[in-house]
């Protein structure tokens, strides 16, 4: 690899804003939509603050949040209303700040400081594909230009490359406890456990899969998880059980939601199948979603989900 390991200045500047770390259950919202097409501001502060109700850590921007259909403008209008509700109930928030310039990155990351987002969760430019050197150069510009946490997002079961596990644990020396990783390259565990070993257990690592590598990924020393928002409540849940090893739990609930997320096979199903929950729980009132759209969510599938999803509340016993 052909960059340089510098452990300076950058690593000695620790943790996210008010020395706040990252953990527990961070669900990724979903961005609904008005008549027009546009950002509706009313409805994502209510579900914000319908997901914090949920007694999770915080809230996350991410993939889901449909932030690459999204406008310059209109992605920092979703950061602001995000962390807005998020400082209104001081809680963690992680704005997703991926670009397909460093430039971009660089500028979604000062600007969600700026409001005061706990940390940036960025994903690798999946326009083209980067060496080891500038990958590492991309995700350290990220850093150097802010104080805040950086998620280092690895979207490749959904888009681009697999990050190497050399880049993480080169941008974890430098930059230390600032440093948090989301791997979602497949297989999961496997690369879970190489990135902890390469880094000596000091990688802290959320399950970015849904939940459905949670019970494995917390087994291997996950510090969290970032789902998606319409069952959050149920993620908590087995969250809360694995903390106090009710194993029992744990996989009771993690079957029927396996099979739910299992359903769920690129974004836009998985904005489909999302906002379909939420307007089923009265969260939002809407589904649209920013076309144009590859996934169509049929009668047959939306019953199976509403199947699953009863099996999903039955689980983690909310009434």
């Amino acid at each position: 690899m052909q960059f340089q390991r510098d452990v300076g200045y950058a690593s000695r500047r620790l943790g996210v804003p008010g020395n706040r770390s990252l953990a527990g259950v961070l669900p990724v919202i979903q961005t609904p939509f008005d008549d027009e097409g546009s950002i509706d501001e009313a409805a994502l502060i209510k579900e914000c603050r319908w997901v914090l109700d949920q007694g999770v850590a915080g809230l996350t921007t991410g993939m889901v949040s449909e932030v690459l259909r999204l406008s310059e403008a209109e992605r920092r209008q979703l950061t602001e209303l995000v962390v807005g509700v998020a400082l209104e109930r001081d809680a963690i928030s992680v704005i997703s700040c991926g670009a397909e310039s460093t430039k971009g990155a660089v500028a979604h990351a000062q600007h969600a400081e700026g409001t005061g987002a706990a940390a940036a969760m960025v994903i690798p430019p999946i326009s083209v594909a980067l060496d080891d050197g500038a990958l590492y150069g991309y995700y350290a510009a990220v850093a150097d230009s802010t104080s805040m946490g950086l998620v280092i997002q690895d979207a490749s079961g959904y888009v681009g490359r697999p990050l190497s596990i050399e880049v993480q644990a080169t941008l974890l020396e430098r930059y230390g406890d600032r440093v948090y990783f989301k791997p979602e390259a497949p297989p999961i565990g496997q690369r879970f456990s190489l990135l902890r070993d390469a880094t000596g257990g000091q990688a802290r690592v959320f399950e970015g899969t849904g939940g459905v590598a949670l019970v494995d990924s917390f087994r291997r020393g996950a510090i969290g998880t970032m789902p998606g928002a319409e069952v959050c409540w149920a993620i908590q849940r087995m969250w809360d059980a694995l903390q106090s090893a009710d194993w029992s739990l744990a996989y009771d609930i993690s079957g029927p939601l396996s099979l739910l997320v299992d359903l769920q096979t690129s974004i836009d199903s998985y904005v489909a199948v999302e906002k379909h929950i939420l307007k089923c729980q009265g969260v939002l009132a809407s589904t649209a979603a920013r076309g144009p759209l590859g996934y169509n969510l049929d009668d047959e599938t939306r019953d199976e989900v509403d199947r699953l999803f009863e099996l999903v509340r039955r689980a983690a016993q909310i009434r």
